[in-house]
């Protein structure tokens, strides 16, 4: 007899609650992406720790549109080491210091239609949450990705007291549960499997959908980066190009 596999029915009840909880806010969200991306502005991503996933699937990546920006520092997303030099104790220690957000946010200059997205699926360590305060006082909306159960089960561990999901302008649900690992399996001491990558990838491939219909809806063709690995095919490379020189333009407006 096969054995059920687990993690894949627990992935599904996990999209099918994105897909039946969340639809209205993944269309207030794309509906903001839209707007910054028609008007010449950028979508700013932030994510540490495994949130910085959530980043890199939404740009560069085959099939992501021209108008994202991402905000990733290495000593908060990089820690496989896990021990030692860039270990995974540095980075715990970095994500819940008071005023790094601050510091990364002083390196840019943000636009009059600019987004901020802010990945994190606990929602409540200080980093995060400061560069949501950060973007709200620069007058950019906030849009988190996050889950709403992990936050509601505990406190938030920053001086404010207040959580991501309390901050954000729009609040998108990972609909994962506290803690995030979703299965429990007699003889271990903790659940493994977590969701929040599913979910995160679900959401950000959702949104990137919505977002390309929104802006030619707008009659505002995106600009979309095509996959360049066929062999011997050069009838991309024009595209290529411009996606591009079109994504240094929209940065360099950041420095």
């Amino acid at each position: 007899m096969v054995q059920q596999l687990r993690f894949i029915e627990e992935a599904k009840k996990l999209i099918d609650r994105i897909e039946t909880t969340q639809t209205e806010s993944l269309h207030k969200a794309a509906e903001l992406y839209a707007n910054a991306i028609a008007n010449d502005g950028l979508v700013h991503l932030y994510g540490n720790g495994h949130s910085a996933i959530a980043v890199y699937e939404t740009f560069p990546r085959i099939g992501s549109i021209v108008g994202f920006h991402p905000l990733l520092e290495l000593s908060l997303t990089y820690y496989a080491n896990v021990v030692g030099p860039n270990g995974l104790r540095q980075n715990q220690y970095l994500e819940q210091l008071e005023g790094f957000a601050e510091k990364i946010l002083s390196n840019y200059d943000f636009g009059p239609h600019d987004v901020m997205v802010c990945f994190s699926s606990t929602g409540i360590n200080q980093v995060v949450i400061e560069m949501a305060y950060g973007a709200k006082k620069r007058g950019i909306p906030v849009i988190a990705v996050t889950s709403v159960a992990h936050q509601s089960s505990t406190e938030s561990r920053h001086s404010s007291g207040k959580r991501l999901s309390e901050i954000a302008d729009v609040t998108i649900d990972n609909c994962t549960p506290p803690g995030d690992a979703m299965i429990h399996l007699d003889g271990c001491d903790a659940p493994v499997s977590p969701g929040s990558t599913l979910a995160a990838v679900t959401i950000v491939q959702t949104l990137n959908a919505l977002t390309a219909e929104k802006l030619v809806e707008r009659g505002c063709k995106p600009l979309i980066l095509p996959s360049m690995h066929f062999k011997g095919d050069t009838s991309v490379d024009e595209t290529i190009d411009a996606y591009y020189s079109e994504t240094k333009r929209r940065f360099r407006k950041t420095r």
